[in-house]
Formats: C-alpha cells, sequence, structure tokens
C-alpha cells in the first residue's frame, strides 16, 4: 500500500513536472533563404560559380560556331555539281561528329556545373547551420522552423534570423 501511494505521488510530480516544462518549451523560426542571400560568403561562391558557368558556356558557343561552319560547308559541297560522294559523306560524318560532341558537351557541362555549385555552396550553408545551431542552444530553443516553410508561427515563436546574423557578423 505504501509503494502504491509513493507511485501516485512520484506520478503526479512527473505530470506536473511536465505540464510546467511545457509551458517554457521555446521555438523558433529562420528565413534560411534570406539568411544565406546576406551572406558575403555566398557572394564569392556565387561569383566563382557564374565564372565556371561563363567559361563551359563560351567553349559551348564555340563548339557551335564550328558546327554551323562545317554545316555550311556541307551543305555547299554537297549541292555542288562536281561533289565527291566521298567528300561529301566525311563532311556529313564531320559535321554529325561536331553535334554529338556539342550533346555529349552539354550534359557534361551540366554534370559538372551541379557539382562546382554544391562544391562552392556547401561551406556556406554549412557555416550558416553551425550559426543557427549555436544561437538556437543559447536561446534555449527546442525546434526552429524555416519560415518559408511554415504557414502559420505565433508570436511566441522567436524569429533568430537578426541573431544568427549578428553571431555571423552581418550588418545588412
Amino acid at each position: 500500500m505504501r509503494n502504491f501511494f509513493k507511485a501516485i505521488v512520484f506520478s503526479a510530480l512527473l505530470i506536473a513536472g511536465g505540464s510546467v516544462s511545457a509551458q517554457t518549451l521555446k521555438f523558433g523560426h529562420i528565413d534560411f533563404q534570406q539568411l544565406l542571400a546576406s551572406m558575403p560568403e555566398r557572394d564569392a561562391a556565387k561569383a566563382a560559380f557564374d565564372k565556371v558557368q561563363a567559361d563551359l558556356e563560351s567553349k559551348l558557343q564555340a563548339m557551335q560556331k564550328e558546327y554551323q561552319e562545317k554545316g555550311k560547308e556541307y551543305v555547299a559541297l554537297a549541292q555542288a555539281k562536281d561533289a565527291n560522294e566521298a567528300l561529301v559523306k566525311a563532311k556529313q560524318d564531320e559535321v554529325q561528329s561536331i553535334q554529338e560532341r556539342i550533346q555529349t558537351f552539354q550534359q557534361t557541362a551540366q554534370e559538372s556545373l551541379q557539382k562546382e555549385e554544391a562544391k562552392l555552396y556547401q561551406p556556406v550553408i554549412e557555416k550558416a547551420r553551425k550559426a543557427i545551431t549555436d544561437v538556437a542552444r543559447e536561446q534555449g530553443m527546442i525546434y526552429v522552423f524555416e519560415a518559408n516553410g511554415v504557414l502559420y508561427h505565433s508570436e511566441q515563436s522567436t524569429d533568430l534570423t537578426p541573431l544568427v546574423k549578428s553571431k555571423l557578423g552581418i550588418t545588412k
């Protein structure tokens, strides 16, 4: 009987303690995209990515120019009255080869751009996430939500964006 009474008292204390701690739960939210956009490291990553992209586009344009020139040569050769069939076939194969190289280059360039983007932006994202984690811990948050993915947040939810920007030394 005595143990039963202790169990009931212990359970009541747990329930009461649980309701008290539930009242002190802290939630926060942050606009992650806005945070990333305000980071100077993101600007440097974007500039490096834009340079890689421009280099690839330049190479693609050169290949397309070559394709157009060889295509004109092929058409002129094929329309010539005294055209040698072997030369026409060779020129046609050359044009097709260039077209295939362009298609392969486009696929490879796209994959390369995706990898380069991930490589350049990953350190920026990791830095932002670490700052968010640090601020959330300092503020005693149990959850931090992405503000753009949440349809509603109450006034009790703390906007951590200014605190994280401050931690990162961002003034804008």
